[in-house]
Protein backbone atom coordinates (compact mmCIF):
# COMPACT_ATOMS: atom_id res chain seq x y z
CA UNK A 1 0.00 0.00 0.00
CA UNK A 2 0.99 3.67 -0.87
CA UNK A 3 1.95 5.70 2.54
CA UNK A 4 -0.22 8.85 2.05
CA UNK A 5 2.33 12.34 1.92
CA UNK A 6 1.19 15.82 1.83
CA UNK A 7 -0.75 17.00 -1.15
CA UNK A 8 -0.99 21.10 -1.60
CA UNK A 9 -3.95 23.21 -3.03
CA UNK A 10 -2.03 23.32 -5.81
CA UNK A 11 -1.12 19.62 -6.08
CA UNK A 12 -4.93 18.82 -5.52
CA UNK A 13 -6.35 20.92 -7.82
CA UNK A 14 -3.83 18.95 -10.48
CA UNK A 15 -4.79 16.09 -9.33
CA UNK A 16 -8.78 16.31 -9.06
CA UNK A 17 -8.72 17.92 -12.62
CA UNK A 18 -6.94 14.33 -13.60
CA UNK A 19 -9.98 11.97 -12.37
CA UNK A 20 -12.78 13.37 -15.36
CA UNK A 21 -9.93 12.15 -17.95
CA UNK A 22 -9.75 8.76 -16.60
CA UNK A 23 -14.04 8.33 -16.81
CA UNK A 24 -15.41 7.23 -20.51
CA UNK A 25 -16.42 10.04 -22.26
CA UNK A 26 -19.93 9.51 -22.08
CA UNK A 27 -22.55 9.12 -18.98
CA UNK A 28 -23.88 11.26 -16.57
CA UNK A 29 -21.83 13.76 -14.23
CA UNK A 30 -20.29 12.67 -11.11
CA UNK A 31 -20.37 15.11 -8.06
CA UNK A 32 -17.51 15.98 -5.37
CA UNK A 33 -18.61 17.81 -2.99
CA UNK A 34 -15.03 18.91 -1.05
CA UNK A 35 -14.91 19.43 2.46
CA UNK A 36 -12.37 19.60 5.61
CA UNK A 37 -8.20 20.19 5.00
CA UNK A 38 -8.34 19.96 1.07
CA UNK A 39 -10.90 22.47 1.04
CA UNK A 40 -8.65 24.57 2.94
CA UNK A 41 -5.35 23.15 1.11
CA UNK A 42 -7.19 24.75 -1.85
CA UNK A 43 -8.46 27.91 -1.13
CA UNK A 44 -5.12 28.71 0.03
CA UNK A 45 -5.92 28.52 3.90
CA UNK A 46 -3.75 25.51 4.96
CA UNK A 47 -0.47 24.41 3.88
CA UNK A 48 -1.26 20.51 2.75
CA UNK A 49 -3.78 17.49 3.39
CA UNK A 50 -3.23 14.01 3.10
CA UNK A 51 -6.77 13.46 1.63
CA UNK A 52 -9.61 14.76 -0.19
CA UNK A 53 -12.39 14.46 1.46
CA UNK A 54 -16.05 14.46 -0.32
CA UNK A 55 -19.44 14.60 1.75
CA UNK A 56 -20.67 13.28 -1.68
CA UNK A 57 -21.12 9.24 -2.26
CA UNK A 58 -18.42 7.61 -5.00
CA UNK A 59 -20.01 5.22 -7.30
CA UNK A 60 -17.85 2.06 -8.80
CA UNK A 61 -17.46 4.26 -12.08
CA UNK A 62 -15.56 7.28 -10.06
CA UNK A 63 -13.48 5.39 -7.58
CA UNK A 64 -11.54 3.40 -10.47
CA UNK A 65 -10.96 6.62 -11.94
CA UNK A 66 -9.65 7.85 -8.25
CA UNK A 67 -7.81 4.85 -7.93
CA UNK A 68 -6.64 5.13 -11.57
CA UNK A 69 -4.90 8.74 -10.44
CA UNK A 70 -3.72 7.47 -7.12
CA UNK A 71 -2.16 4.65 -9.23
CA UNK A 72 -0.23 6.98 -12.17
CA UNK A 73 1.05 9.20 -8.99
CA UNK A 74 1.81 7.04 -6.54
CA UNK A 75 -0.66 8.02 -4.36
CA UNK A 76 -3.37 5.60 -1.61
CA UNK A 77 -6.41 4.42 -3.48
CA UNK A 78 -8.28 7.11 -1.49
CA UNK A 79 -6.73 9.83 -1.70
CA UNK A 80 -9.94 11.30 -2.72
CA UNK A 81 -12.67 9.47 -0.85
CA UNK A 82 -15.98 10.09 0.28
CA UNK A 83 -15.24 8.97 3.74
CA UNK A 84 -16.44 12.40 4.93
CA UNK A 85 -20.43 11.64 3.73
CA UNK A 86 -21.11 9.97 7.10
CA UNK A 87 -20.40 13.63 8.57
CA UNK A 88 -23.02 15.23 6.57
CA UNK A 89 -24.71 18.09 8.17
CA UNK A 90 -28.76 17.91 8.20
CA UNK A 91 -28.43 21.44 7.56
CA UNK A 92 -26.22 20.74 4.30
CA UNK A 93 -27.57 22.47 0.93
CA UNK A 94 -25.88 21.52 -2.46
CA UNK A 95 -27.00 24.51 -3.64
CA UNK A 96 -24.84 26.64 -1.36
CA UNK A 97 -21.60 25.49 -2.60
CA UNK A 98 -19.19 27.25 -4.86
CA UNK A 99 -18.17 25.41 -8.08
CA UNK A 100 -14.49 24.96 -8.00
CA UNK A 101 -14.43 22.40 -11.31
CA UNK A 102 -17.34 21.84 -13.83
CA UNK A 103 -16.17 18.83 -16.42
CA UNK A 104 -18.74 17.49 -18.39
CA UNK A 105 -18.06 14.25 -16.35
CA UNK A 106 -16.88 16.02 -12.89
CA UNK A 107 -18.39 18.53 -10.94
CA UNK A 108 -16.31 19.24 -8.10
CA UNK A 109 -18.06 21.74 -5.13
CA UNK A 110 -16.61 23.06 -2.46
CA UNK A 111 -18.72 23.12 0.69
CA UNK A 112 -19.37 26.56 2.29
CA UNK A 113 -17.22 27.78 5.04
CA UNK A 114 -19.78 27.79 7.23
CA UNK A 115 -20.77 24.08 6.94
CA UNK A 116 -16.50 23.18 7.42
CA UNK A 117 -16.65 25.24 10.38
CA UNK A 118 -19.61 23.78 11.93
CA UNK A 119 -18.18 20.15 10.70
CA UNK A 120 -14.54 20.85 12.29
CA UNK A 121 -16.91 21.50 15.51
CA UNK A 122 -17.98 18.14 15.42
CA UNK A 123 -14.76 16.53 15.98
CA UNK A 124 -12.64 19.65 17.47
CA UNK A 125 -9.31 17.60 17.11
CA UNK A 126 -6.02 20.13 17.52
CA UNK A 127 -6.00 20.00 14.26
CA UNK A 128 -9.75 20.50 13.62
CA UNK A 129 -9.67 23.60 15.59
CA UNK A 130 -6.51 25.06 13.97
CA UNK A 131 -8.50 24.86 10.84
CA UNK A 132 -11.56 26.38 12.73
CA UNK A 133 -9.47 29.43 13.74
CA UNK A 134 -8.35 29.77 9.89
CA UNK A 135 -11.79 29.72 8.80
CA UNK A 136 -13.29 31.86 11.41
CA UNK A 137 -12.99 34.87 9.71
CA UNK A 138 -14.99 33.81 6.58
CA UNK A 139 -17.73 32.03 8.20
CA UNK A 140 -19.56 35.01 8.92
CA UNK A 141 -20.81 33.86 11.91
CA UNK A 142 -22.05 36.96 14.56
CA UNK A 143 -22.45 36.01 17.88
CA UNK A 144 -21.52 32.31 19.53
CA UNK A 145 -25.14 31.37 19.92
CA UNK A 146 -25.59 31.69 16.13
CA UNK A 147 -23.05 28.99 15.60
CA UNK A 148 -24.02 26.47 18.89
CA UNK A 149 -27.55 27.36 16.77
CA UNK A 150 -26.36 26.41 13.50
CA UNK A 151 -24.13 23.41 15.22
CA UNK A 152 -27.16 21.46 17.03
CA UNK A 153 -29.20 21.96 13.74
CA UNK A 154 -26.68 20.41 11.65
CA UNK A 155 -26.48 17.39 14.36
CA UNK A 156 -29.28 17.47 16.03
CA UNK A 157 -28.35 14.03 17.27
CA UNK A 158 -25.15 15.64 19.13
CA UNK A 159 -24.89 15.48 23.08
CA UNK A 160 -25.70 18.79 24.69
CA UNK A 161 -23.11 20.75 25.48
CA UNK A 162 -23.20 23.84 27.94
CA UNK A 163 -19.98 24.74 27.13
CA UNK A 164 -19.93 25.31 23.19
CA UNK A 165 -20.43 28.79 23.11
CA UNK A 166 -17.72 29.54 25.62
CA UNK A 167 -15.23 27.57 23.39
CA UNK A 168 -16.55 29.11 19.93
CA UNK A 169 -15.37 32.35 21.31
CA UNK A 170 -12.39 30.92 22.38
CA UNK A 171 -11.67 29.92 18.88
CA UNK A 172 -12.78 32.97 16.91
CA UNK A 173 -10.22 34.80 20.08
CA UNK A 174 -7.58 32.63 18.95
CA UNK A 175 -7.74 34.07 15.55
CA UNK A 176 -7.76 37.33 17.26
CA UNK A 177 -11.61 38.17 16.95
CA UNK A 178 -14.12 38.99 19.46
CA UNK A 179 -17.07 37.36 19.21
CA UNK A 180 -20.49 38.19 21.46
CA UNK A 181 -22.58 35.90 23.13
CA UNK A 182 -26.01 36.82 21.73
Amino acid sequence: MTAARPLTGAEIIELVAEVPERLDPGGTQHVVVIVGGSLLAWRGLRASTEDVDSVARFDDELRRAVEQVAAAHDLPAGWLNDNAAMFLPATFERDDCDVLMDHPRLLVLGAPLKVVFVMKMYRADPNDQADMVAIWPQTGFRSAQEVVDAYFAAYPHAPDDPHLDQFVIEVASRGGHSLPLH
